[in-house]
């Protein structure tokens, strides 16, 4: 065997310029999907990342009915009991509970509606990045009950400022009766997502509370967990045991269907592009052998006329598609490595652009796995090998009068 694999060197090194150009394009198809990948896990972790550190959370716990509702009158059942749950949870890292409601905002210039969130200032700034993307002010610095923080672009819809007043009204929950307050705009954010900066506004928990009058009970709690696997793991016994009494706990899968979905649908794109990119490569595959066993014709005679078996012929050609196979695998995890690490470093901006209802936020950077250069390469070899059992057939198959008389 040693010997054909020394010949299948010497054979693919004949024509040196052929064998880099085939081994190049083997390799550049390698270097694509490689990359591809590693882009597609990273644009995996940065959706997710945007949308559950920006302000989702990783998991939230509601009543049954109130993410499709928006009923105000569906508080959260025992909240006493669940809250007590979380703090003895390990996988739990930090929650946050929150109050939401529809209103509508006036200000001296103009009038819009907004989305109203009560929250809790020293467990809100440990979840979400509401204090990060402060633009103007603070996050609830001051111990002031009618401090309210806005979206940047609210803020040119209402031409205010800081320090400005600006009036909420919202609906009780129980009555439906108009709730009206006055508010004194002590912070600006930029979460640079449209629905947030135009539509948004926050004030702090217990205000939300009496102008719903709620008491103490809550809408949401939004949950922060010790690792990021835990809110997309739908098995975890976690959200069966707080989907009691009323209450639904989910993950970010269930509460974004439509990025899971994505995420699903971009493995299968990599196995359809790496079908159509190996598809083509395979005609070049096939063309350089048969080009490198035309002209060796006379010899694959020489070798028949001697007695030499098809069998032995044809495993001479497998070898030079697995050696033709190596070279490419090289050139391909070069090129790889040199692309990927560089995006890693540069990151690609797509900050603004929104997806499947998520904002990017942040640049993406590809991700790197050792999985990547093993599993792929793998493949590669298998398929290049597989691809050169035809031209193997074929010189197998020659006859040694016919051979001898070609030469080129």
């Amino acid at each position: 065997m040693w010997i054909y694999l020394k010949l299948a060197w010497r054979n693919l090194l004949r024509n040196k310029r052929r064998s880099l150009i085939a081994g190049t394009a083997i390799g550049l198809g390698l270097a694509a999907l490689i990359f591809v990948d590693a882009l597609i896990l990273g644009m995996e972790k940065n959706l997710v990342k945007s949308a559950t550190a920006s302000f989702l959370g990783e998991g939230q716990i509601h009543r049954q009915g109130f993410r499709e509702t928006q009923d105000a009158k569906l508080v959260i059942n025992r909240l006493d009991e669940v809250t007590a749950g979380l703090e003895d949870e390990e996988i739990v890292q930090n929650f946050t509970a929150r109050v939401m409601t529809f209103g509508m905002i006036t200000s001296p210039a103009n009038v819009s509606a907004i989305s109203l969130v009560g929250v809790y200032p020293p467990t809100e700034q440990h979840l979400s990045q509401i204090d990060d993307a402060i633009t103007a002010g603070a996050f609830f610095a001051d111990a002031q009950e009618r401090d309210i923080i806005i979206g940047s672009k609210l803020a040119e819809t209402l031409e205010l400022g800081l320090g400005d007043r600006v009036v909420v009204t919202v609906a009780q929950a129980h009555t439906d009766d108009l709730a009206q307050e006055m508010f004194r705009i002590s912070g600006i954010f930029h979460f640079n997502i449209q629905e947030m900066d135009r539509g948004m506004v926050f004030i702090r928990l217990a205000k939300a509370q009496q102008m719903l009058a709620l008491g103490d009970g809550v809408h949401e709690i939004a949950i922060h967990f010790t690792d990021l696997g835990y809110g997309r793991n739908e098995s975890l016994d976690f959200w069966k045991r707080y989907s009691q009494f009323g209450n639904v706990a989910q993950g970010w899968t269930k509460i974004l269907p439509q990025l899971k979905a994505v995420f699903e649908l971009s493995k299968f794109s990599i196995f359809i592009t790496g079908l159509i990119l190996f598809g083509v490569v395979a005609l070049g595959i096939i063309n350089t052998l048969f080009m490198s066993l035309h002209e060796r014709m006379f010899e694959f005679g020489v070798l028949h006329a001697v007695g030499t078996r098809p069998f032995r012929i044809a495993q001479l050609i497998i070898f030079e598609a697995g050696a033709l196979a190596l070279v490419s695998i090289v050139l391909g995890i070069i090129m790889a490595l040199i692309s990927t690490y560089i995006s890693t470093k540069t990151g690609i901006d797509y900050t603004g652009v929104e997806f499947v209802g998520v904002t990017f936020r942040e640049l993406l950077y590809p991700v790197m796995h050792l999985s990547q250069y093993t599993f792929y390469p793998f493949w590669v070899f298998v398929f290049t090998t597989i691809v050169g059992v035809y031209p193997a057939v074929h010189a197998a198959r020659i006859s040694p009068a016919d051979a001898m008389r070609k030469s080129l």
